[in-house]
């Protein structure tokens, strides 16, 4: 119901184009639902399950948690088995340390893991928070022991938890994007590890925002550079309100530092914006994520998760941008931005570029007049677009936290592109990006209770996804094709991993199969299942068996009581179908309502005997997805011309519907009548009692204060007589207004018992006149 009523505010409200470009999740699986099957795993006493290193045979996995770290064996898919643990926890003295600079004893003064990389076969480097002390040391993989030697981890791992921030081992050197202080404020692009000289970011020169939040780094095989993804204030724009922007940076390999000039500082540090927007909408300026997909010939696809700074409801709205690795480097080598010192404003270099070019890996050490001009020309003019125009995913009320991208193939060959999206309630949305669109396969509630998804891993050789949570690791199997039983539903799903063998009938994953799949059925484009599933239907069917029309085991049968309401849910197979529902012709439509949740519910009536099924429709197949025979509540049998649409119902006993009909409605006009009554009543008294305020006769303010009686509805009260044509002008406003008023007190909002004799109360105030 809920994408019927998107799709009709879209036809009315066609203007506001945000809601209308909304995608729905085709399907929806609930946390511990039968039909995915997700792989879970958790280890008493431990949290904070954030940080992941797969092994090179992928039948390990490290896990970097609070105070924690695990060596998980994942060599078959679904299972994971604990083989090691060792426990890192800060000294008393540091934790004492972290408590005494005002951080809490109770979330924060712990050691979380933050980096785990393999530095050899047998050996790992791993850095932690170390309560707001970062340390860092080696594991030993042969007895999975950690090294006693600590090292001083400023610089490469974050102070606070809370602080976003991103590494990757390239050729056995770290590169790491994190805070490199207590307070947060010196963000800092680092490389360490290895036999080179420490090299870092110059924090006077502000090359870096103090703001700055790192959220991934990525190094394409074969390439030079290293690229940084990160979100800071820009400098550049001169607005009243500070602006948020996506960046990002580029660093070569081979940089040494300089020799006199940026001494172990970057010589090869350049930035710039990126951008990535929806026309007619704010912006989404703020990166929370980014994952490289490498293509052939050493090219690359950047992906990247966005949001707006100026959010519209209470969650906004997430897009998807895809960057090629030309653009980003095109900008590079555009032109640099310089900062006008007289206006402090920042301009377009527009003089002379020194060769080799400033920023390039081709810039030596000892050049000093290249260095001296990159000390303050590491910002680009230029801004990186996106491949296409638009977004290549726009989630409305939804904030994705982490992304993943997996290349395969359909079955006639076509690569398609699949993103798996994290939430940060707690849900995987598993989406591909056709030529028509993108589309939201599934999705999936991993977490009981909502709570951001923290890591994403895959595993290549074996299809698998790992994700970290705060209470555990899961294991979600790419393709889920088995759920599909029929051939239309296997169209429909459009899924590049999923298609439909005619031979065995079913629907089967493409990936797990070395068969010949020239007759394997599959339409990733546009989900048409139509004559191509007729045809291949055969012996075979094509609608899954418990909705086929012959009689299936799912028809249920009931046997309501006279009267009373049924209620007939309809499952909802997918969320892009919609719904209607078929019943007996003689049924009377008001004896029928649908609610929001596709429920029909009737009233049990000799005519409302018959046969009802609800029917979804979607890219032109319609399928029963319900089907219910509802027997006669007065015992009658169903006509002998069975359960056919339009057959008429031969009832044998009395039905007393009319009379329950008309006692209802005469109750509700008699309901109706007297809350009118009260409410003239009640209107009359206090346009009375506004009144009596402007008499100047003493005698007209008083209230008895007799025996006082609350009002009933017994007796109305009615003024007649000489209240009416009576004595005119003030006078015969008090005497008026004396006589009711003595039996009513003002305060209580009751009569006086003398009014229990109406005509002797009336006679009493005209004898006062």
């Amino acid at each position: 119901m809920h994408g019927q009523a998107l799709r009709l505010l879209c036809s009315l409200l066609m203007p506001v184009t945000f809601l209308c470009t909304d995608l729905l999740p085709r399907v929806t699986f609930p946390r511990g639902d039968s039909r995915r099957i997700l792989t879970s795993f958790s280890q008493d006493g431990v949290f904070n399950y954030d940080t992941f290193l797969l092994s090179e045979d992928e039948g390990t996995l490290y896990v970097g948690a609070r105070d924690t770290i695990l060596s998980l064996r994942v060599d078959s898919p679904g299972s994971m088995e604990l083989t090691g643990l060792i426990k890192w926890q800060p000294f008393p003295g540091k934790k004492q340390e972290c408590v005494f600079k005002k951080k809490s004893n109770l979330t924060e003064c712990f050691n979380f893991l933050r980096i785990m990389v393999p530095v050899n076969k047998t050996h790992l480097y791993v850095c932690g928070t170390y309560a707001f002390s970062p340390d860092c040391s080696y594991i030993s993989l042969q007895n999975f022991s950690l090294v006693p030697a600590l090292q001083d981890g400023k610089g490469q791992c974050p102070f606070d938890p809370q602080h976003k921030h991103t590494y990757i081992l390239v050729d056995g050197e770290l590169y790491t994007g994190t805070m490199n202080n207590f307070q947060g404020n010196e963000p800092i692009i680092s490389r360490t590890l290895g036999s080179r000289a420490l090299l870092k970011t110059d924090a006077f020169l502000r090359w870096l925002n103090v703001d700055a939040g790192f959220v991934a780094s990525v190094n394409i095989p074969g390439d030079e550079k290293v690229y940084f993804f990160f979100e800071e204030t820009a400098e550049e724009f001169d607005f009243l309100e500070k602006l948020t922007v996506s960046r990002v940076a580029r660093v070569c390999k081979n940089d040494v530092g300089g020799e006199k000039v940026l001494q172990k500082k970057w010589t090869t540090f350049l930035k710039a914006q990126l951008t990535c927007s929806q026309p007619g909408h704010f912006p989404f300026n703020v990166i929370h994520h980014a994952f490289v997909l490498p293509q052939p010939e050493g090219d690359a696809i950047f992906y990247g998760v966005f949001t707006s700074q100026w959010q519209m409801g209470e969650v906004g709205s997430t897009a998807v941008c895809a960057f090629s690795r030309e653009a980003i480097e095109r900008v590079f080598n555009g032109k640099y931005k310089e900062l006008n010192k007289e206006s402090s404003r920042w301009m377009t270099y527009n003089g002379d570029v020194a060769s080799p070019r400033p920023g390039s890996c081709s810039v030596g050490s000892s050049v000093d007049k290249t260095l001296t001009f990159m000390k303050n020309h590491f910002l680009m003019d230029g801004k990186v677009e996106p491949m296409t125009k638009q977004p290549l995913l726009v989630k409305q009320n939804e904030k994705y936290t982490r992304i993943v991208v997996h290349q395969t193939q359909d079955v006639s060959g076509t690569v398609y592109n699949v993103m798996f999206l994290g939430t940060d309630r707690g849900f995987l949305h598993k989406a591909v990006v056709a030529a028509s669109g993108a589309h939201i396969i599934e999705e999936i509630q991993l977490f009981k209770d909502p709570e951001p998804v923290q890591n994403l891993l895959f595993s290549p050789e074996k299809d698998i996804l790992y994700v970290g949570h705060s209470k555990g690791v899961l294991q979600v199997p790419l393709a889920n094709c088995s759920v599909y039983r029929s051939c239309a539903e296997c169209i429909l799903a459009r899924d590049p991993y999923c298609a439909w063998d005619r031979h065995s009938r079913s629907c089967q994953e493409t990936r797990a199969t070395n068969k010949n799949m020239s007759d394997w059925l599959q339409d990733v484009e546009k989900g048409l299942p139509g004559a191509m599933c007729h045809q291949a239907s055969g012996r075979g069917r094509a609608t899954p068996r418990s909705w086929d029309d012959s009689g299936s085991s799912l028809v249920k049968t009931l046997s309501p009581v006279l009267n009373s309401l049924v209620r007939l849910t309809c499952p909802q197979v997918s969320a892009l179908a919609n719904y209607t529902w078929s019943y007996p012709e003689q049924m009377p439509p008001a004896w029928l309502m649908v609610l929001d949740d596709r429920t029909l519910v009737i009233i049990a009536q000799p005519q409302t005997a018959g046969e009802y099924k609800c029917w979804a429709s979607e890219n032109g197949h319609r399928q029963a997805v319900a089907h219910y025979v509802v027997g006669d509540p007065t015992g009658g049998d169903i006509a002998e011309e069975g359960l056919g649409w339009g057959t008429g119902m031969q009832g044998k006993h009395r039905s007393y519907w009319t009379q329950f009909v008309t006692v209802t409605v005469l109750l509700s006009v008699t309901l109706a009548v007297v809350m009118a009554i009260a409410a003239f009543s009640y209107h009359d008294r206090l346009k009375a009692k506004s009144k009596v305020q402007g008499c100047s006769t003493p005698e007209a303010t008083k209230v008895s204060s007799q025996e006082k009686v609350p009002l009933k509805g017994g007796r109305e009260l009615q003024l007649q007589g000489p209240f009416q044509e009576g004595a005119k002008g003030p006078e015969a406003c008090c005497v008026q207004l004396e006589g009711v008023y003595q039996n009513i007190d003002a305060d209580n909002n009751t009569l006086n018992s003398s009014l229990g004799t109406g005509e002797h109360s009336q006679g009493a105030a005209l004898d006062k006149a």
